[in-house]
Order: C-alpha cells, then structure tokens, then sequence
C-alpha cells in the first residue's frame, strides 16, 4: 500500500513537471522565436481580416532585413495612437501633398501589423493610394483602393525620403488605414517581426 501511494505520488510529481516545462517551453517560443497575433482592425483586408490570426517569426528579424512587400509586426511611435490620424514627428510640416517624413521619438507599447512599403534610402510618394516607389507607380494586387475615391490621404504628390534604418508601413486597406503617412516610418530597432503564417480562421491557412 505504501509502496502504491509512493507510485502515485512520483507519478503527480512526474505530471506537474512536464506541465511546467511544456509551459516554460510555451513561453520561450513564444517570448523569443514565433509569436501569435489577432488582428485588430480592417486595415490590412483583402489580405488580412478582423479576428484572422497570424504567427510572426520573431527570430528572423535579427538575421534578415525586413524588405518591400513583407508584412511586419511593430511597435508605432507615440504619436500613432494620439487621436484622429496620429501625430507626425515633424510637427511644422505643413504640406497638403506631404507624408509625413519622421515619427516622433518615443516608442509605443501597442502593436501594429502593416506591410513594408519602403525602406532606407527610398523615395515614396502616393496616388490614389498607389505606392509611387523611387518614381515608379508599384504592382499591388493585394491592396484595396475603393476607399480612395475623394480622399485626400489617398494623394501626396511630393516625394519624401526614408531615413537609413527606416521603413514606412501601410496597411493594405488604402483608404482606412492609420499609418506612417500620418506617423512617420519605423526604426528597425521597433520591429518585432514578420508575419508569415496564417492559422485561423481554418480556411484561411497558409503562408503568405
């Protein structure tokens, strides 16, 4: 009898442990190599749509540049979650047909998912939601322009230049999308990392 319970005893010991280590395994995968993510809001649709999930591979970005055309995981500056369109950096530009050219300098908690759009050392300017790309007009299937028409921040005529280590993110929803045209780009060091996977609902799986 003794011996029975001594059996059930290490048994209980033996369980608690694997749970713990299949937590703490949980846990580093996700703290440092893939992560999970909702997503929040129609900016990203057709590509990505409310309540979708994606899993973002946090472990690449320290190895691999993110380029054109990636679809990144972020922390925004401070001046993305202010009120209305977010708060450029550059608070003096006054330019109609200007995206704004420099996030303020704070780091936000929040996360954002938006795809690359430019990176260092690109021009960019926008028409009718169209990423005009060091002076070429881009090839972008996965974006929507219905919401563009009469819409002012669908236009910015005047090319402005990404800093080294910059990239400007945004959503493919072109005409309902808070993003860098009204914060500025994102520091590499912000970048959390790319989302490459999708997991849910079930007849949306795959990778992009």
């Amino acid at each position: 009898m003794k011996l029975l319970r001594l059996a059930r005893g290490n048994q209980i010991a033996e369980f608690i442990v694997i749970v713990a280590l299949a937590l703490g395994l949980a846990w580093l995968i996700q703290a440092f190599v893939l992560k999970p993510y909702r997503i929040p809001t129609g900016s990203m649709e057709p590509t990505l749509e409310i309540g979708q999930r994606v899993l973002v591979d946090r472990i690449g970005n320290d190895f691999f540049n993110p380029s054109v055309g990636d679809i990144v995981v972020f922390h925004p500056p401070t001046g993305a979650v202010e009120a209305g369109d977010g708060i450029c950096g550059v608070p003096t530009t006054t330019a109609s047909d200007e995206m704004c050219p420099q996030p303020t300098r704070q780091e936000a908690s929040t996360t954002y998912i938006k795809r690359v759009v430019a990176v260092g050392g690109d021009t960019i300017a926008l028409q009718n939601g169209h990423v005009i790309l060091n002076g070429k007009r881009q090839k972008e299937p996965f974006a929507n322009f219905s919401g563009c028409s009469n819409n002012t921040n669908c236009t910015y005529s005047k090319p402005i230049k990404i800093p080294a280590g910059y990239y400007f993110m945004m959503g493919d929803n072109r005409g309902d999308s808070d993003d860098s045209r009204f914060w500025g780009p994102v520091p590499d060091s912000w970048i959390i990392g790319e989302a490459f996977a999708t997991y849910w609902p079930p007849d949306r799986i795959g990778f992009f």
